[in-house]
C-alpha cells in the first residue's frame, strides 16, 4: 500500500485540506480520510486534482502537426489538410508509429492528461497490405502508452468504405482498410493483451457514417455491448450535405433514429448538430467529444456548447490532431469560442460559480464516461490518477481553491503541472517525465528521417 498526504485536494464533495490518500497494489484508491500516521507517507505540497481524460487522439498525427499551415492554390479546408495528412501517413513504419505515440503520451502527461482514448485507424503497411500480425500497429500504440505510463482506452477503428452509400476507398486510404469480419477478429486479439494492462481498456470505433455501412455499424454496436463506442459525426458541413443526399437525414439525426445511441457512445465533434439533435444526444446520455484546438485549426466551426449544457448534455475534451497537447488550451478554447458567439463572459460556468471548476469537472465526468474506466475522480475505488499543481507557479500565486482552477485554465501559457501519478505510480516529477530523454531521442531520430522525405 502507498500513502500520500495531500495539503489541498479536490474531492467530488469539494476542496479539502490535509487528507491521507491510500493506494492499493492495483493502483486504485482504497481510502481517503484523516492522516493516520505521517511516517511512511509521502507529503505532496501543492494542489491535488484529478488527472484529465483525453477522449480523442490520433497519435500518429502528432508527427504531422504544423505541416499544413502554408496556403495552397485553392481555398484551404479540412479536405486539403486531409490530403497532407494522408501524404505523411503513407511514409510511416511501425517503429515510427510507436516513437511518435510515445512522445505524444509523454507530452500529454506533462500537461496534466492521465488517460487517452486512442482512436486508432492505421492498420496496414505502406502498400495497403495486412501485416502478418493483424494488430501490429494497434499493439505499437498500446506499447507506447505503457512505456510512457499513461492510461489508455484503445479504440481500434473500422474503416471499410470511402463515402456514404458504400463508395470505394481512395488509394490513399488503403492503410486504414478493414472489413467488418476482420475488425471483429482484431478486437478479439486486442482484448486479450489489453486485459493484462491495469491502466487499459478496450472500446470500439466505427470511424464515421461515411466510412462504415449501416449494417457494419449495427455489428460493431452489438459487439461493443456496454464498452465504449466512439464515432466521428457532423464535423464538416460537407458531411451534413452528403448525408442528407444519401439518407434524407442529417448525420446526428440519422444516428439517433437508426442506431442504439446511449451513454456508452461518444459522438466526436458533432459540430454541426442542430437544436433538436443536441436535445436528442443529451436525452440519450451520450457524451460529445469536443476537440476545440483541432476544430479551430481545421476551420470546422463551433459546437453550440451553451445550448447543449442547457439540455443537460455531457462533454469531454480531446487533442485529436495534436496541434495542441494541453487540456487547458482545449477548455480555454471551448469557453472563449462561446464568448465570441454569444457576446458575453463566463458562458459555460453558469451564475455564481467558477467557470474553471465547472469546465474541469464536466470534462472529467464526460471524459471518464467516454473512456469507460474508473477515472476522473479522487474517490475510493477510482484509479489513482493524480495531478499536482505547483502553488508557487507565478500564475497560481495567491490563489486558493476554485481560484486555482480559474487561473490554471485562464491565466498565462506556462505550465504549472508539477507532478503526475497514473495508477499509483509517479510518471512526472518536477514537471519532467521520468522517461523523457530516451523517448525524445527516439522521436527525434524518426522525425528527422520522415521530415527529410517530405
Amino acid at each position: 500500500m502507498k500513502r500520500v498526504i495531500a495539503d489541498t485536494v479536490l474531492l467530488p464533495s469539494g476542496w479539502k485540506q490535509d487528507l491521507e490518500i491510500q493506494i492499493d497494489s492495483s493502483g486504485s484508491i482504497s481510502r481517503i480520510g484523516p492522516v493516520t500516521e505521517v511516517q511512511g507517507a509521502e507529503r505532496v505540497p501543492g494542489v491535488l486534482v484529478p488527472g484529465v481524460p483525453n477522449l480523442h487522439s490520433h497519435a500518429f498525427q502528432r508527427g504531422a502537426a504544423g505541416l499544413a499551415e502554408f496556403g495552397g492554390k485553392s481555398e484551404d479546408s479540412f479536405w486539403t489538410w486531409r490530403a497532407i495528412m494522408y501524404e505523411f501517413v503513407s511514409r510511416l513504419l511501425p517503429d515510427d508509429v510507436e516513437a511518435i505515440a510515445s512522445q505524444l503520451y509523454l507530452e500529454m502527461l506533462e500537461s496534466g492528461y492521465t488517460s487517452v482514448g486512442e482512436f486508432h485507424y492505421l492498420h496496414n503497411d505502406r502498400d495497403g497490405r495486412a501485416y502478418s500480425e493483424r494488430d501490429l500497429l494497434a499493439q505499437r500504440v498500446h506499447s507506447a502508452a505503457q512505456r510512457a505510463g499513461i492510461g489508455m482506452t484503445l479504440l481500434p477503428v473500422l474503416y471499410h468504405q470511402g463515402g456514404f452509400g458504400g463508395q470505394a476507398l481512395e488509394p490513399r486510404q488503403k492503410r486504414f482498410r478493414l472489413q467488418p469480419d476482420e475488425y471483429l477478429k482484431l478486437t478479439e486479439r486486442l482484448e486479450k493483451s489489453i486485459a493484462q494492462n491495469p491502466n487499459g481498456a478496450l472500446g470500439f470505433a466505427p470511424h464515421s457514417l461515411r466510412a462504415v455501412s449501416p449494417e457494419a455499424l449495427d455489428q460493431v454496436s452489438a459487439a461493443a455491448g456496454v464498452r465504449p463506442l466512439h464515432i466521428h459525426v457532423a464535423e464538416q458541413p460537407q458531411e451534413v450535405t452528403q448525408c442528407l443526399r444519401w439518407s434524407g437525414q442529417r448525420p446526428v439525426e440519422y444516428l439517433l433514429e437508426h442506431h442504439s445511441v446511449d451513454r456508452d457512445w461518444c459522438l466526436v465533434h458533432a459540430t454541426h448538430a442542430n437544436s433538436e439533435e443536441l436535445r436528442g444526444i443529451a436525452g440519450r446520455g451520450a457524451v460529445v467529444g469536443l476537440c476545440p484546438s483541432t476544430e479551430a485549426n481545421l476551420g470546422d466551426g463551433l459546437f453550440d456548447a451553451a445550448e447543449f449544457l442547457e439540455c443537460g448534455g455531457r462533454f469531454g475534451v480531446g487533442s485529436d490532431s495534436h496541434v495542441s497537447v494541453s487540456p487547458v488550451e482545449e477548455l480555454r478554447w471551448l469557453e472563449y469560442g462561446q464568448r465570441l458567439v454569444h457576446g458575453r463572459r463566463n458562458v459555460l460556468g453558469g451564475p455564481n460559480r467558477s467557470t474553471g471548476r465547472r469546465l474541469l469537472e464536466m470534462a472529467l465526468a464526460g471524459g471518464s464516461q467516454a473512456l469507460g474506466r474508473p477515472i476522473g475522480r479522487i474517490a475510493e475505488g477510482f484509479r489513482a490518477d493524480l495531478v499536482v499543481l505547483d502553488r508557487e507557479h507565478p500564475s497560481l500565486l495567491g490563489r486558493t481553491m476554485d481560484g486555482v482552477l480559474d487561473s490554471w485554465i485562464f491565466s498565462g501559457n506556462s505550465n504549472p503541472v508539477r507532478d503526475v501519478m497514473v495508477g499509483g505510480e509517479w510518471v512526472v516529477r518536477e514537471g519532467r517525465h521520468l522517461g523523457r530523454d530516451p523517448i525524445r531521442k527516439a522521436f527525434a531520430t524518426k522525425m528527422m528521417r520522415l521530415s527529410s522525405a517530405l
